[in-house]
């Protein structure tokens, strides 16, 4: 029998049936492709009904985000009083979990997911690269205001930029070093143009 728990509405929701439908949406998504898998082929690989999905999911572009989310782990914002110290920790913790077979996967994933489906591209920005983003975001805000960075720098190109070669090193590997040395590079040339005397 398998473990339950209660959803807002009072009705209960099998764990085990939350692990099976996100299990078979990854195993299709790697299969066949997000244009091809249906939430009917979701449904059959996991063993449940459709209306099991459609009562967690108001879409297959949730369900897919959802799915490549459950690989993830949540981004810390560290507050440790300089720039340097925050990305250092910020850099580990990115590097650990992207630079691994998995790592590779899941971006894989979302880049050719996100690339073939408009929607999806924009549920899975609104529900998770968002809230990553603002890690990032909040440790430059705060070298701002400390004065180590520029106070007219640009944060959210800063962001783009650094998130671009992060997808870049991992997709094509121009460099043998770590991707923690490549990430500390990266942001330490960056850092010469934002930076402060």
């Amino acid at each position: 029998m398998s473990k339950q728990i209660n959803t807002p509405s009072g009705r209960p929701r099998s764990i085990h049936a939350d692990q099976a439908i996100l299990q078979a949406t990854l195993d299709l998504l790697a299969e066949v492709g997000y244009q091809s898998m249906s939430i009917e082929a979701i449904a059959s690989r996991a063993g449940v009904g459709k209306t099991t999905i459609y009562r967690r999911y108001t879409s297959k572009e949730e369900l897919v985000a959802d799915a490549i989310e459950s690989l993830r782990e949540d981004l810390p914002i560290p507050n440790t009083g300089s720039f340097w110290g925050d990305m250092d920790i910020l850099i580990n913790h990115v590097a650990q979990k992207i630079d691994s077979p998995l790592g590779r996967q899941t971006l894989a994933l979302i880049i050719s997911t996100a690339s073939s489906n408009p929607q999806f591209a924009k549920v899975y920005q609104t529900k998770y690269t968002k809230l990553r983003r603002e890690a990032f975001f909040t440790v430059l805000e705060r070298a701002k205001s400390r004065g180590e960075i520029h106070h007219d720098a640009d944060i959210d190109l800063i962001i783009d930029l650094l998130s671009g070669s992060i997808y870049y090193a991992l997709v094509f590997k121009p460099t043998t070093e770590s991707m923690e040395t490549y990430m500390r590079r990266t942001i330490g040339i960056l850092f010469q143009g934002i930076g402060t005397d």
